[in-house]
This record gives structure tokens, sequence and C-alpha cells, in this order.
């Protein structure tokens, strides 16, 4: 399958081209920025041409994997989808309910195959995980994800503007979901930073979990941790942070798959969609100091 990577800044060069290039079984055709230059040079890092024109890229490839911001990805996803390309996407696939909506109408529309790329999920660790909560009672998860953005290579303009709950809230939702089901309330609370704390009801009666989420923690403060808990006790995820070039890659085989087979897949921009919904619902939580519903999935 032939890729076009869309994005030239730090994720975009060192994990989708990085990965693409590197893929048994997809090509990498070109890089697309919004800058020329730019693009001209993370092409020429993996010997591909750079285009600053979309549409000349879209005609040479299958299928493309979009490392943009949000809220950029979303009229770049409707673009190429509309020209029957199937999409690699980052997460959040919006920064609104409405955002996520397009992407998943235009997705739809032209009956392309999508992945969404949750990092962790496409890590065997994960995947056992996963498998262990499917064979268990759970009443319950939480979550802590504490880290220092300053400074770091993911330190960008939308990521100050949003903070963590937009960044890497996905990342813990697409744990939770799958394991404790939908969630259709949250709670929240604002800590110092960007800190959130949030309580998420799930569709199951009684069944709740918990996640607190920073980008502003003290160096020494930062980790990871995941946990579901039920009758065969409590179950825990620590996820690999240092491999998602391997992450992305595997992403790649299951798109590949997915449009070949003319499937869906459990991290499509459906599920995408979904998350949205309780980041979303969870910003409006965080304003309201109420408890909110999440509107359902469409």
């Amino acid at each position: 399958m032939r890729f076009g990577v869309l994005g030239t800044g730090h994720w975009a060069r060192t994990v989708h081209a990085a990965a693409l290039a590197g893929h048994p079984t997809a090509e990498l055709v070109g890089v697309w920025g919004r800058d020329p230059v730019k693009a001209e040079e993370v092409g020429a890092d993996f010997d591909v041409p750079g285009f600053s024109d979309l549409t000349a890229l879209l005609d040479r490839v299958d299928a493309v994997a979009i490392a943009v911001p949000p809220s950029v990805q979303v009229a770049l996803a409707e673009q190429a989808a509309a020209a029957g390309k199937h999409l690699l996407l980052e997460k959040p696939i919006g920064l609104s309910l409405d955002e996520a909506d397009r992407v998943v109408a235009a997705v739809r529309s032209a009956g392309v195959a999508s992945v969404v790329f949750f990092t962790f999920r496409f890590q065997a660790g994960t995947s056992t995980w996963l498998s262990q909560a499917a064979r268990t009672r759970l009443a319950g998860g939480a979550g802590s994800w504490l880290s220092a953005l300053a400074g770091s290579p993911f330190d960008s303009a939308w990521r100050r503007e949003h903070g963590a709950l937009w960044d890497i809230g996905p990342h813990a939702l697409s744990l939770l979901l799958p394991t404790l089901g939908p969630v259709v309330a949250v709670q929240a609370g604002a800590g110092a930073g960007d800190t959130v704390h949030l309580v998420l009801q799930h569709a199951t009666p009684r069944v709740t979990s918990t996640l607190t989420l920073s980008h502003t923690v003290a160096p020494m403060s930062t980790g990871i941790e995941f946990f579901v808990h039920g009758d065969a006790g409590r179950l825990v995820l620590l996820p690999d942070t240092e491999s998602p070039v391997e992450s992305l890659s595997a992403a790649v085989d299951e798109l590949e798959a997915a449009a070949v087979t003319g499937g869906t897949h459990p991290c499509d921009v459906g599920f995408a969609r979904d998350v949205v919904a309780v980041l979303a619902t969870a910003a409006r939580a965080l304003e309201s100091g109420c408890r909110e519903a999440v509107p359902a999935s469409a």
C-alpha cells in the first residue's frame, strides 16, 4: 500500500515517516506540509519528494498517515477520504464533537478504512491486558498519567492551549472504554497547572473509573499507570512509551488489513468519535462544576 505522510513536525518525522519508510509492505511515497521547505526537508530524510500541493500527493497514494494538530487534521482527513484514500489518523480526531462528527461522516460517505493511532492499543502488552480484562467481571478502574511537557519535543502550541485532557486523555480512554464500557457521565475537577481529575460513570450500573492527567507536574513526579479491578483481582498495565515506531508499524498492518477486507477496526473513527465525546463532556464539567452527560454514539 502506498502512503503519504501529512505533516512535518517531530511526530510526523520520527514516528509516522520512519515507520512507513521501514515497513515491509507499505511504501512511503511522499511527505506533504503547509511549508514547502519543511516538506522537502523531511522528504529528503527518507528519499521521497516533499509536496505542498495536497492533491498532487493524493494522486500518488492509496492511504495517508496524518500527524498534524487536531483541528488541522479534520479538513485534511475530509479531503483525503473524499479522494478515496484510507486514513491513519492521530488522536484526538478533533477538538469538538462537531469536528469529530465531520471526520466520521467523511469516512463513512467515502467507504474508506480508518485507524486512529491510540499508541498503546497497538502493543502486545496491551492486547494481553485487554484479553485478561475481557475474561473478568469488572467493577471499575483507574489511570494516572503525569508528565512534564515543558521543553520536550511535544511542547507544541495546541498542547499548551488544550492541555493534558485533550492530549493524553485520549490514550487513557482508549484503555478504559474497551474494558469498562461506554461512558455516560463525567465529573471533573481542576488541579495545579493543567492537571485534571475525572470520575467516569460507565454504562454498566455502579461501574466507575477515575483518571488523573497532567502535563505540568515536576519532572520527578512523572509516571504512568492504569488498572482495572474485578473478581479476578487487580489487572495493572504499565504502557510502553518507548517504542512508538513499532506501534505505528502495527497500526499500518491493521489499516492495510481493514482496507483489503473492507472491515472496520476497533480503533476506527467511530471509536475515536466516542473518545472525543467524553473529552468534550469533561471540558464542560470542568467549566460548570457539575456532573455532565455524554452524548450518545453516532
